[in-house]
């Protein structure tokens, strides 16, 4: 039944932004400097997506023609409407959303042009310390999650199944703005963040961290760069150029610091202290949350499925096929260097 609902709000949604919005095109404009202006949607804002922002700090995009013109959505839900509604021109989301569309539209819709993270970016705390935990040890306990269908509430869920932990309550009604404040007024036992938001919980001393989801669910495409088929027909050279300066930022990361990362990161995150900003790109590098390569893959999307499957999200039958939803040339030029 959630399921259901989840992608038939997906779809109300982007028809009434449709309908709302007649004169809303795909038709690229130009900065005053002479730049490709780009609108792009984030699913949230999150040191979790540090390559993207590196790719704006270091003048990666700038340099291949881009001006990102980027605004926050608050779910994939919403940043997939704001695609089909040509008010994004690319999108940063969960790839279930593309499945979720496919089976609601059909062929022309979203695909995924460059797979951004490759595991799960949550960190699940508690309210007081503990030692030595067990997934176990969530038995009759209550979580702060977040919303059904999202790529994090589906990782969760999974996980707890894995672990064979029944009766826990997953709380996942609460807009990811209003999580925290939920959590400190002494609703739920645990909560599930990104970061930063996890270390400066813990730097507070208001939560503590019991482990990081990324370790349980192993390889996971969490977090993808999407644009309608439309789009991507019409302005290959856009979505190449794009996908060209976010993996250059991959790799100037990967040989930086986490100290140096941080300098490009602080204008991206004003209210963020530097040693916050500096401990969780440290975290996220230990957990290798950005892959190697960009290039989304048929296991990943047959890891994706089954997640979705196994959370009573699509039916077996539901599953899509790869090239319904992706399109990989563009990560496997830019491996090559753009060409």
């Amino acid at each position: 039944m959630r399921a259901k609902f989840l992608r038939a709000m997906l779809v109300f949604l982007s028809c009434f932004v449709l309908l709302s919005l007649p004169a809303c095109g795909s038709s690229l404009s130009t900065t005053g400097d002479n730049l490709i202006n780009v609108r792009f949607s984030e699913v949230i804002h999150s040191i979790f997506y540090a390559p993207h922002y590196v790719a704006m700090g270091k003048g990666f995009f700038k340099g291949e023609g881009l001006h990102v013109d980027m605004v926050t959505s608050q779910g994939s839900d919403k940043g997939a409407a704001a695609l089909l509604a040509g008010t994004a021109d690319i999108s940063l989301i969960g790839p279930e959303t593309s499945v979720f569309v496919h089976n609601e539209r059909g062929e022309k819709t979203l695909k995924v042009f460059y797979q951004l993270t490759g595991t799960d970016g949550t960190v699940l705390m508690s309210r007081k310390k503990e030692t030595n935990f067990k997934w176990e040890d969530l038995e009759g306990k209550t979580i702060i999650g977040w919303r059904p269908g999202s790529a994090p509430n589906s990782v969760l869920k999974s996980v707890l199944n894995k672990n064979g932990v029944k009766n826990v309550t997953v709380i996942d009604n609460i807009s990811a703005q209003a999580m925290v404040g939920a959590f400190e007024s002494g609703k739920g036992d645990y909560i599930q963040v990104y970061e930063p938001i996890a270390s400066t919980l813990e730097k507070a001393g208001r939560a503590f961290t019991v482990d990081s989801l990324s370790w349980e669910i192993g390889a996971f495409p969490e977090t993808s760069y999407e644009a309608t088929s439309d789009f991507i027909d019409a302005n290959p050279d856009v979505i190449q150029k794009w996908s060209n300066a976010v993996y250059k930022a991959t790799q100037w990361m990967n040989t930086h610091s986490a100290e140096e990362i941080a300098t490009v990161l602080e204008p991206y995150f004003k209210e963020t202290p530097r040693d916050i900003i500096v401990k969780s790109v440290d975290r996220y590098k230990h957990l290798k949350v950005w892959p190697e390569s960009p290039v989304p893959t048929y296991e990943q999307l047959k890891i994706l499925q089954d997640v979705l499957v196994e959370n009573g999200l699509i039916k077996e039958g539901q599953r899509v096929r790869y090239d319904s939803v992706i399109e990989r040339s563009f990560a496997e030029k830019a491996v090559k260097g753009g060409k």
